[in-house]
């Protein structure tokens, strides 16, 4: 079965399907779709928020071009729903002349922010200069449209925008992308706009995903573009659902594959069980163990195999190799013997350091290898900082090194050796704790030992991941009671039980790829690894059930 995935189009990708578009349109029909689309969720959003549209008031953050234009022409739409819009022009010279006649026409009131620059008494204005009260008045809004710049935009806020921005309180609607972060790279290096929402016009941007804490939900308007084949894209949650491997009807432990885990040491012994634990909760076939820690492994997995030495582990399908295991002679060794398989390997955490000082046992290597930096791990692998592009740099990593590339972070970057790239936006930084990238490359070697190609492989996991950590984050009422104290301990709650997947709000998290925002949705709290790990199974079957898939 073929899936759509979800794609993303650079400001060059998109300004070519615009070209294409006014071939086939007339004039302004485009601009007409994206504004009539913007004042659209405008309008949800004040149902959402105030309870109605009449009588509320929206603000607009009007700069030069077109994106200025979709702004000022939603706000006309939004006039003759009885919205007492008011429009704010940064650049009144340059500003979009039929958008701006048209929201006059509505009734919509116009205020040149030029001549205010440093006079007034309100808020600060540029150069600290107090803005003057009509201004600081029109941005007591209850909603504020950033209109400022579009895709053309590069670099940070000028002061002006950057005063106007800065004094807003309400929530901000973004007119295709936040403006001050860059559309292609999601890099912001100044002031910028932190949107609630983000309309999207014709096409995902990089910027949406990569810089998703600037922009917020994203609402996708359709105005006709025919794109190209997407600069990169990010699984969708039907197709990790209906590929996640489970057993059928002729499996067994082998067939489903075998993981093979080397991690964990006297000083991080837990390393080993979050990692042996993910591959054991990620897949249904066997997991073997080989290092330091089995007997803190066996403790909580009795169903692992383990030994001391990955020579000496058996028939595995996959190896994981590096969380906490240490950088000496012994680990470069066993990391050596690993490598030297023609398996599909998982490199994280201090195989990661092994490699960066001497890279030669990745040389000539044809089986598929996995390598999972943090920015920090990436910087000592490449002997660079990681810069403003994180997906051109990981693509060049994975290139020159022909490898597959995982990238950590809120938007975690995986690029193959052919510069194929999929990006996951986590939906939130819940997974960002000690241990969570143990659990990470237990997943993706358990994906691999199943079959699974390593760009899919490590897509899919980071999903699952985030997804673990999202629904850990918000358990913060368990359906279970704790269970009775004993001799043996202290109280130990009883592992929390979920209906997966029942709950729409946990499947709009995926599908959105951020938390739901339903004001009954708990807010969540900071999580361990340990309740990550414990969420990864309810994580998976949320995934499965997306995509329909059923079975025992």
């Amino acid at each position: 079965m073929e899936f759509a995935r979800r794609g993303y189009y650079t400001a060059d990708q998109v300004r070519a399907a615009e070209a294409e578009l006014f071939t086939r349109v007339a004039a302004g029909v485009p601009m007409r779709r994206a504004a009539h689309g913007l004042a659209t969720v405008v309008a949800r959003e004040l149902v959402e928020r105030t309870g109605g549209v009449a009588g509320r008031r929206v603000t607009l953050l009007v700069g030069s071009g077109d994106n200025g234009g979709d702004a000022l022409f939603a706000g006309a739409g939004l006039r003759r729903r009885g919205v007492a819009v008011t429009a704010l022009l940064l650049n009144p010279d340059r500003v979009h002349a039929a958008g701006l006649a048209a929201l006059r026409r509505a009734g919509g009131r116009v205020l040149d922010v030029a001549p205010a620059r440093g006079r007034g008494d309100g808020a600060a204005g540029a150069g600290g200069a107090p803005l003057p009260p009509a201004i600081t008045a029109a941005l007591d809004a209850d909603l504020v449209v950033d209109g400022i710049v579009g895709i053309s935009g590069r670099g940070a806020l000028r002061p002006m925008a950057a005063a106007l921005v800065d004094a807003v309180t309400a929530p901000i609607v973004a007119a295709d992308l936040p403006s001050g972060v860059d559309p292609d790279t999601g890099a912001v290096d100044g002031p910028a706009v932190r949107a609630a929402v983000t309309v999207a016009f014709g096409a995902r941007k990089p910027v949406h995903a990569l810089a998703a804490p600037h922009c917020g939900r994203i609402e996708l308007v359709d105005i006709g573009l025919r794109l190209p084949a997407p600069e990169f894209a990010a699984l969708e949650p039907a197709e990790i659902g209906a590929e996640w491997p489970v057993p059928g009807a002729e499996d067994d432990k082998y067939s489903q594959g075998v993981t093979g885990v080397s991690a964990g040491s006297a000083r991080y012994p837990g390393a080993a069980v979050l990692c042996v634990g993910a591959a054991v909760a990620a897949t249904s076939g066997l997991v073997r163990y080989a290092g330091t820690g089995a007997d803190a492994v066996l403790a909580r997995f009795p169903e692992v195999i383990a030994t001391d030495d990955p020579a000496s582990a058996g028939r595995v399908q996959s190896w994981v190799i590096g969380p906490g295991a240490g950088t000496d002679a012994a680990a470069a060794e066993r990391l050596h013997t690993v490598l030297g398989t023609d398996l599909p390997v998982v490199a994280d955490a201090d195989a990661l350091t092994i490699l960066a000082a001497d890279p030669a046992p990745l040389r000539g290597r044809t089986a598929p290898t996995v390598l999972t930096p943090h920015a920090g791990e990436f910087a000592r692998l490449t002997g660079r900082a990681l810069g403003p592009d994180r997906v051109a740099a990981v693509r060049e990593l994975a290139r020159e090194w022909n490898v597959t590339v995982l990238l950590k972070g809120r938007a975690t970057v995986i690029a193959a050796p052919d510069g194929t790239v999929l990006v996951n936006e986590a939906g939130g930084s819940w997974a960002a704790t000690a241990g969570a990238g143990d659990i990470l490359a237990g997943v993706i070697g358990a994906l691999l030992a199943a079959g699974r190609t390593p760009l899919w492989a490590a897509a899919a996991a980071a999903r699952a991941h985030a997804l673990a950590a999202n629904l850990a984050a918000r358990a913060v009422a368990p359906t279970s009671a704790a269970a009775p104290s004993s001799a043996a301990g202290p109280p130990r709650a009883a592992a929390p039980t979920f209906a997966a997947a029942s709950t729409s709000a946990a499947v709009r998290t995926i599908a959105s790829a951020a938390p739901p925002s339903e004001p009954s949705t708990p807010a969540g709290a900071p999580i361990s690894a340990t309740p990550l790990l414990e969420h990864l199974r309810p994580a998976i079957a949320t995934l499965r059930a997306t995509a329909g898939a059923g079975g025992w």
